[in-house]
């Protein structure tokens, strides 16, 4: 088993783990897939630093993406928007470095100092998947510091939106957290007092009483005003807009609480309620704390400013300088290099275009442009530098328009969750039952009136009811989290159980980027795959790539007379044969390309083609049939019809499949979906192409097989690898329901309970002592179990 497991390492990477090579790359007997691998090899070897090996097998990222330019960083304007702080000889970052993945990654980002003495410190937020740096800014630059990082494969992720709005620490969890720490410390001395009340008073012990009260009052003043304080503020808020919420009668409950202990106190008549004000305030903050918990290491608010690049290259009398996006002018010259994206509408001056558009129209075949054509902002040149010159300034471009659709900037409505509706009724029925009671006994016995005036509002209080939702809630949040479907709050569970209507998005949604097949017409001999398979692997194409891929053979032949006319094809001589390969027009042909198709020519015999066809996400065709049980689909694509009849055994109505849609489209396709009446809208989409239908949408549900990747702003995240299991996710937040609605049902009967003794006006402070944290636990427990044991009978645990 032993040399099984060494076999297997050996044909991998030493550093990242992919396949190696026919002739791989070489150092000290270990091997690497490419040279960027082998470099960060040796910049670790050279510097006393592999045993970042030896903490995980594999632990780095592959090289083979070549770097960004990072020479903008030297722009003194740019640096200041990005960096922490900074004085005369010190600087701090911080840097979000998507790689990070493993303990070998801490070791490595905080061993950065033995790399260049020049940099101070460092430290990794692992779960944001951020490294702060503090660096001599007199001796090394930002740009050195980024590119040092980028040199032993940690590139760090840095966008236009870093700088436009350079993300603030969220101070909210803080504070929480910290009047959470108030109340436990002030409901643990508080209980600790109480112990004599509850199993009686020695003539000893009952010196103290008044003492012990005055103490326990002194506790509940920081809970009251500290602690507690957001549930009043969120009360009369409410009250002054004509709603009553649930914190309405949690509001009530503390400041009756409060008044009746402070009375009881000061006139020697009782010890209060001011273990159960403190114990109630502490397990609501609790339940508050686990609803807001989010996943820091991921944005769902993120628009085209995350797409684009901090700066872009601009040319000046044959110089070159890195600018700003926002000091681009209409008329500057710009050069775009292999792999970066076009940041605003521009003509094409120099060079051959060859265009993704896929993430802004949904389109997925490139698009060639040829020089004295209009290029929009967004598209990502393929192959090759070009020079563009700028029509429309970034803010005017046809994407910044796109984005600053009304649908854009406006706020989406908040999603009404089942607390929301009950509390309306639970605060009206409450305050019923509490006047009844008073006015029951309010002829017989005045102290009893007023007593079981306030106890029906002390027991009564919602703890129970206000955490049945955070803990079903969160317990479910948790369970997706493990199946890789991230959201953004729990309330987009409630909604999710809602839906009715879902529609997809086709390239990139139920099509897997990563996984093209290839199917040819023709006729090839096993040698002229071998010729065709030496001469694509000479192409930098993702066509010819893919090409390759498909055909799995170890290249043989070296090739001759090498040429590639970008985004046409590409010829050349292998092993004495003439061989030409790409569209009709290239070698030509008077045939039509409809899809991705490659041509082959070998010795002028035309030999046949090749057809790439997307493949759909594992599970698909199973997911679309469980989906289309119970809900309506449809499908909204930029990309052309030829996947029509392949799709439509999936979407049976001719009016459910819409191809070439623009995503003003998508978006009015979206509205008029809603406005036909009860329709909850799912929506799946990857591109920005889709954002404007994602936020639309009840739900918006952005696709990518890398969540550290951009994705438009949307609801929930969904890794491409859990595609299939959205029917069990769908489930699972109708279970989460039930749940919510059985837990308000095990409450309203500790709630009966307690009324039972509040209305007589006997209700004790032991008997709510017992109460109120019996049924907290209760809940607790039971929405946690439930959750979990819907989630197995789903298949998600």
């Amino acid at each position: 088993m032993k040399e099984q497991i060494t076999l297997a390492i050996d044909t991998l990477c030493y550093h990242c783990g992919d396949s190696l090579p026919a002739v791989p790359f070489s150092s000290d007997d270990k091997q690497f897939c490419c040279a960027g691998c082998k470099s960060v090899y040796l910049i670790l070897s050279s510097h006393n630093l592999t045993s970042y090996y030896a903490y995980n097998d594999i632990p780095g990222a592959s090289q083979k993406k070549a770097a960004e330019h990072f020479d903008y960083l030297d722009e003194p304007a740019i640096a200041a928007e990005l960096v922490d702080y900074m004085d005369d000889q010190t600087t701090v970052i911080t840097l979000f470095i998507p790689a990070v993945h493993c303990s070998s990654c801490i070791w490595l980002l905080e061993n950065l100092y033995k790399v260049n003495p020049d940099i101070s410190n460092s430290r990794i937020d692992f779960p944001k998947k951020q490294v702060s740096i503090t660096f001599k800014n007199q001796l090394i630059s930002l740009r050195k510091v980024v590119e040092l990082l980028a040199s032993v494969g940690y590139e760090p992720q840095i966008s236009l939106q870093d700088v436009v709005k350079k993300q603030q620490s969220d101070h909210s969890e803080r504070n929480l957290i910290s009047k959470i720490a108030v109340a436990g410390f002030c409901f643990g001395n508080v209980m600790l007092l109480s112990f004599p009340d509850y199993f009686g008073l020695s003539s000893f012990e009952h010196s103290f009483q008044s003492f012990f009260g005055w103490v326990n009052l002194a506790f509940a003043i920081p809970v009251l005003l500290y602690s507690g304080r957001d549930y009043f503020i969120s009360a009369w808020t409410n009250l002054r807009n004509g709603v009553l919420n649930l914190d309405f009668p949690l509001a009530l409950g503390i400041a009756v609480m409060f008044i009746r202990s402070a009375a009881e106190i000061i006139s020697h008549t009782g010890a209060g309620f001011i273990d159960t004000l403190c114990s109630l305030v502490f397990f609501l903050l609790i339940g508050k704390w686990m609803q807001q918990r989010t996943y820091h290491y991921l944005s769902f608010e993120r628009d085209y400013r995350s797409y684009f690049p901090v700066a872009v290259t601009r040319l000046t009398k044959g110089n070159t300088q890195p600018v700003p996006l926002d000091e681009l002018k209409t008329g500057d010259r710009i050069l775009i290099r292999s792999n970066e994206i076009i940041p605003a509408d521009a003509i094409l001056l120099k060079g051959e275009a060859k265009l993704d558009f896929s993430f802004v129209t949904g389109e997925s075949l490139p698009v060639a442009k040829v020089p004295g054509e209009i290029i929009y902002a967004g598209g990502r040149q393929l192959n090759g530098a070009i020079e563009l010159e700028v029509i429309k300034p970034v803010s005017q471009s046809y994407l910044t328009k796109l984005w600053n659709n009304e649908t854009f900037a406006g706020q989406k409505d908040p999603i009404k969750t089942f607390s929301d509706k009950a509390s309306k009724y639970f605060s009206i029925v409450l305050l019923l039952i509490a006047l009844s009671a008073g006015l029951f006994w309010v002829n017989t016995d005045l102290n009893r009136a007023i007593a079981s005036f306030t106890a029906v509002l002390i027991i009564a209080c919602p703890c129970a009811l206000a955490l049945s939702s955070p803990f079903t809630l969160t317990a479910v949040l948790s369970i997706f989290d493990k199946n890789k479907f991230y959201l953004k709050n729990t309330a987009v569970i409630e909604e999710m159980a809602r839906i009715n209507t879902i529609v997809f998005d086709k390239t990139g949604t139920i099509t897997n980027p990563t996984a093209k097949g290839f199917e040819f017409t023709g006729g090839l001999s096993i040698e002229e795959q071998q010729l065709i398979n030496d001469l694509a692997r000479n192409s930098g194409h993702p066509m010819s790539r893919e090409l390759v891929k498909s055909l799995n053979l170890a290249p043989l032949y070296p090739v001759d007379n090498f040429m590639e006319k970008v985004g046409r094809g590409i010829s050349g001589t292998v092993n004495g044969h003439s061989i030409k390969m790409g569209s009709a027009a290239y070698l030509g042909l008077t045939a039509q390309d409809k899809g991705s198709v490659v041509h082959i020519l070998i010795d002028d015999r035309y030999c046949g083609y090749f057809r790439s066809e997307q493949r759909w996400r594992t599970g698909f065709k199973q997911t679309a049939i469980k989906l289309g049980q119970d809900q309506d689909l449809h499908l909204l694509s930029g990309d052309q019809d030829h996947d029509r009849e392949l799709l439509t055994p999936f979407f049976p109505r001719m009016q459910q499949l819409h191809f070439r849609q623009s995503p003003q489209n998508k978006l009015d396709y979206i509205l008029g979906l809603q406005q036909k009446g009860n329709t909850k809208i799912m929506m799946l989409g990857d591109g920005l192409n889709d954002a404007g239908a994602l936020k639309q949408s009840n739900i918006g549900i952005a696709v990518t097989d890398d969540i550290n990747n951009f994705s438009p702003g949307c609801d929930a995240i969904l890794d491409g690898a859990a595609f299939e299991k959205i029917p069990q996710f769908i489930r699972q937040a109708k279970d989460a329901v039930k749940v919510i609605h059985m837990s308000f049902a095990i409450s309203l009967t500790y709630n009966a309970v307690g009324l039972f003794f509040a209305v007589q006006g006997i209700l004790s402070p032991l008997i709510a002592a017992i109460l109120m944290p019996l049924s907290t636990v209760t809940i607790i427990l039971f929405t946690s179990l439930a959750a979990r044991l819907y989630a197995h009978k789903n298949n998600l645990l």
